[in-house]
């Protein structure tokens, strides 16, 4: 009888790029630079297109409100022709043309000095804007291994989140040295950085992942149409099909249509930073004036740092599970922004502000890359133009929508937009079983 004295072998140390749950980054220097390079666009003067707007040309701000979110709604059909020319031309170009729109949009509000005007550049900003996200998540489906989409989804998260804290900081600089005469150097250098991004963009060498063959997801009295033959196609980047072009088993399309429902309330948790937090804080609580953009730095702090990390480590795998996950979150994050509403907790308004956004920036960190994740890969036809244009729109349609919904909500009562938002996130996580993917392992019952 013989003895193994043999040591085991020891663990392979992980690497710091595998604890931090980063992808597989070397190559892709370009994708990284343009995706940074835009969010700084965007940080740098979204926020103050307003304020240029009635210090620089002395428009009235309600009237410029209105203009703006006119062009803005114009620009909502933009997301279904830029699904089109995507099928058509790929991924690549719509994001290229996006930023190339957005530059000459943020140009033109230089010469923008009357109300019809600033309707017409906004419309073309968003325009860009609402084209650039309906390629992005098909784009990085062109750009990177499938096995590693989710991980991209949370990196370019926390790139974004960057960016629009970089360029805020940087807009943030300006004013206070150079003061309100410094938005127009601040909209030359926008548009430039919308140029580079494009640039960067364009140089991307692309290749589209393989069609996928309809998988066994559908209900059972389907299992004859599943197991018909399917006509090979070819693959390439500017003309692969769209699978909605042809007879879309109905079972996907009725579960693409559930996730854009369940998008929705992640779109309107989206749009409580810009639009409700500040109003809340100040107005309802009493809190000073720079209470949001605490609030906000904590928000960007904790996705940029944590978002990698968590996806990879914590979230569940299973993307269906991680959005329910993050909506019973996202849930408990809009109860912790009521609390302080209520008379008898009105002193704990910082601590409840502070562990709501906490509670809101891991809801996004599990629900952002789970989402877009499934919004590629939910169906055959799922990274398509149509589909991806409708998922697209859904962000569009609640961005604009959000403004009049919150603060009406506010003006009836300050927990109501809360709440609403909570039952929401609740019924969203309710329907997150209903998204499970094909081939996803299922647990074997007892006998």
């Amino acid at each position: 009888m013989t003895t193994d004295t043999r040591r085991p072998r020891p663990r392979p140390r992980l690497r710091t790029a595998d604890r931090l749950g980063l992808p597989a980054l070397r190559g892709h220097g370009l994708f990284i630079t343009g995706n940074l390079i835009d969010s700084v666009g965007n940080g740098m003067l979204l926020p103050l297109g307003l304020l240029y707007f009635t210090d620089v040309h002395a428009l009235p701000p309600a009237q410029v409100g209105v203009a703006m979110t006119v062009g803005q709604a114009i620009a909502l059909p933009v997301t279904f022709l830029a699904g089109r020319l995507m099928d058509s031309a790929g991924p690549k170009l719509v994001v290229v043309w996006a930023n190339i729109l957005s530059a000459a949009g943020f140009t033109l509000f230089l010469c923008a000095g009357e109300l019809w005007h600033v309707a017409g550049v906004y419309l073309l900003v968003q325009a860009g804007i609402n084209m650039y996200f309906t390629a992005q998540r098909t784009l990085i489906t062109h750009v990177t291994e499938p096995g590693e989409r989710r991980s991209w989804f949370a990196f370019t998260g926390s790139l974004r989140n960057i960016g629009l804290a970089a360029g805020a900081a940087a807009a943030a600089g300006a004013l206070a040295v150079f003061g309100t005469g410094s938005l127009r150097w601040l909209i030359a250098v926008d548009a430039v950085t919308y140029l580079l991004a494009a640039a960067c963009f364009a140089a991307l060498t692309t290749t589209p992942p393989p069609p996928e063959s309809p998988l066994p997801d559908g209900p059972p009295n389907e299992a004859n149409e599943r197991n018909e033959p399917h006509e090979p196609h070819e693959v390439n980047e500017v003309n692969q099909p769209n699978r909605l072009d042809r007879a879309t088993p109905p079972h996907h399309t009725r579960r693409y249509l559930l996730l854009v429902a369940v998008n929705i309330p992640y779109v309107l948790a989206q749009a409580i930073l810009a639009v409700l937090v500040a109003l809340y804080a100040v107005r309802t609580l009493g809190l000073p004036d720079s209470a949001a953009s605490v609030l906000f730095v904590v928000n960007t702090v904790i996705v940029s740092a944590c978002s990698t990390a968590v996806t990879a480590h914590l979230a569940p795998k299973l993307p269906h599970r991680a959005v329910a996950v993050g909506y019973l979150v996202m849930a408990a994050g809009m109860a912790a922004f009521a609390l302080p509403a209520q008379p008898r907790l009105a002193a704990t308004a910082w601590a409840a502000l502070v562990l709501a956004i906490v509670l809101f920036s891991v809801a996004e960190i599990l629900l952002g890359p789970a989402l877009s994740e499934l919004s590629v890969s939910l169906t055959p036809e799922a990274a398509g133009g149509f589909t991806q244009g409708l998922y697209q729109f859904s962000w569009a349609i609640g961005m604009v929508a959000a403004p009049a919904l919150f603060t009406l909500l506010l003006e009836a009562g300050p927990l109501l937009p809360w709440g609403v938002e909570a039952a929401a996130c609740l019924i969203a996580m309710a329907a997150a079983p209903a998204l499970k993917q094909a081939g996803s392992p299922r647990r074997r019952k007892r006998r």
